[in-house]
């Protein structure tokens, strides 16, 4: 029976309705308020691999073929002063409503370690694990809707627990589904929302019947959690607040506007869910680890990234919601400045954290406006570096969650402060106050 038991699991969960278990419902406010709240809501722009800076939001073409490779020639954005890729014209468009991190630095050259740093603010730890900012915003806000706190758009960020000490109450929910579809399939939120009654109430008499074999290895405590975390989720995916998913009911014109691809509706299903007073929704997207051929892979992937990232901004500039949700574009690291022409990369670029690009906006960051420097060849950090745990804490202070607010550690053996600063143990640029 052991044996048989995990195979079961995965089973039902490529069915989709274990993917309704819902640890984030259980999120309840907590008491840690340092200002007014300018933010209610973040929208976080992962870009899965790290994209290069140079590509992207800090052109070098000064410093010759053997960095800027083909992009010669950046364009001039709708704010004096400001350059980016000429791969990016969309985006130039709107620079008034964004601003650029051009220093933004850690020292981490692996996925899992540079992931878990921007991701928590903090550096890695062999005695505690942190969690994401979502955890934090969801274990400090709870739930403002029957909706999750924390949002994972389309599959879980890997490389770290994102819900570190806090534990599975506070995991992102996973939307498990291409939002490019005319509505979430497959193991996404549409299937179970649109059942009968009747064939709910028979796959819950199911899942109950198989769950009752797990009382004999989890104890039966385990197994009544579980389940009134599942039945918790049903009933919210059996209400109105699961129209929030439903892609179709956008105008096809919006749908086109965003881009008719993962990313794209990505980001408008984003908007949606902020419309639902949802406080952290990640978009995950793969594909900018680009050892081989940067390029050709830059030409594929900007252009998607320009249409998707515009959209949002303007989207949500016009419908109000600007001001007061936070947009971050970012990675676990940039890409080496100096582009590898041998074989087998073949003018690829590799891990590069010492230096990067990562852009903000909305939620009290002001728009138009550069942070930091990197040097003539985007290396290294010319000036104002700005550190994982400074981004944090100043997207905690928009939030009005005080940066040095106490977090419970495990079995309770003290706290945890939610960024270092605190500790003052780490080197810090400190609050980005320039942009907010």
């Amino acid at each position: 029976m052991k044996a048989f038991h995990p195979i079961a699991r995965r089973e039902f969960l490529k069915a989709g309705l274990v993917t309704l278990t819902w640890p984030t419902l259980l999120a309840r406010p907590r008491s840690a308020q340092a200002t007014e709240a300018k933010a209610k809501s973040v929208i976080q722009l992962w870009m899965a691999g790290g994209p290069s800076h140079l590509d992207t939001f800090d052109p070098k073409p000064e410093a010759g073929e053997a960095y800027c490779g083909p992009l010669k020639n950046p364009i001039p954005t709708n704010v004096a002063g400001i350059r980016i890729s000429e791969w990016l014209p969309l985006l130039a468009k709107h620079a008034d409503k964004y601003s650029i991190i051009r220093s933004f630095t850690h020292r981490h050259e692996g996925h899992e370690n540079g992931t878990y740093t921007v991701q928590t603010g903090r550096d890695p730890s062999p005695e505690l694990s942190y969690p994401a900012m979502g955890a934090v915003l969801a274990y400090y806000k709870g739930r403002q809707t029957q909706l999750p706190s924390y949002i994972t758009i389309n599959w879980p960020l890997g490389r770290f627990n994102e819900a570190g000490f806090l534990g599975s109450p506070y995991k992102s929910f996973i939307t498990a589904a291409d939002p490019n579809a005319e509505k979430l399939t497959a193991q996404g939120i549409a299937p179970v929302a649109e059942m009968s009654g009747e064939r709910l109430q028979q796959r819950r008499a199911l899942l109950q019947w198989v769950d009752s074999f797990d009382k004999d290895f989890a104890g039966e405590t385990a197994v009544q959690s579980l389940n009134s975390l599942r039945e918790q989720a049903l009933a919210v995916m059996s209400g109105a607040e699961k129209d929030a998913f439903d892609m179709s009911l956008e105008k096809k014109e919006t749908r086109e506007r965003y881009g008719r691809n993962f990313f794209g509706q990505a980001c408008l299903l984003a908007r949606r869910l902020v419309e639902r007073q949802v406080p952290f929704i990640t978009i995950h997207w793969g594909g900018w680890d680009t050892h081989t051929k940067n390029f050709d892979e830059m030409k594929r992937l900007l252009p998607i990234l320009d249409q998707g990232f515009s959209a949002l901004l303007e989207d949500l500039a016009q419908r109000g919601l600007l001001s007061s949700t936070i947009v971050v574009w970012c990675g676990e690291f940039g890409r080496t400045p100096k582009i590898d022409w041998a074989a087998p990369w073949y003018g690829g670029r590799h891990h590069w954290p010492y230096c990067y690009s990562v852009v903000v906006a909305g939620g009290g960051f002001k728009g138009g406006t550069v942070v930091g420097a990197s040097d003539e060849k985007g290396e290294h950090v010319k000036s104002r570096p700005v550190y994982p745990w400074d981004l944090a804490a100043s997207i905690y202070k928009l939030l009005g969650i005080d940066p040095n607010a106490r977090l419970p550690q495990p079995q309770g053996c003290g706290v945890a402060y939610v960024t270092p600063q605190a500790t003052g143990q780490v080197e810090s640029g400190g609050l980005l106050t320039e942009i907010m």
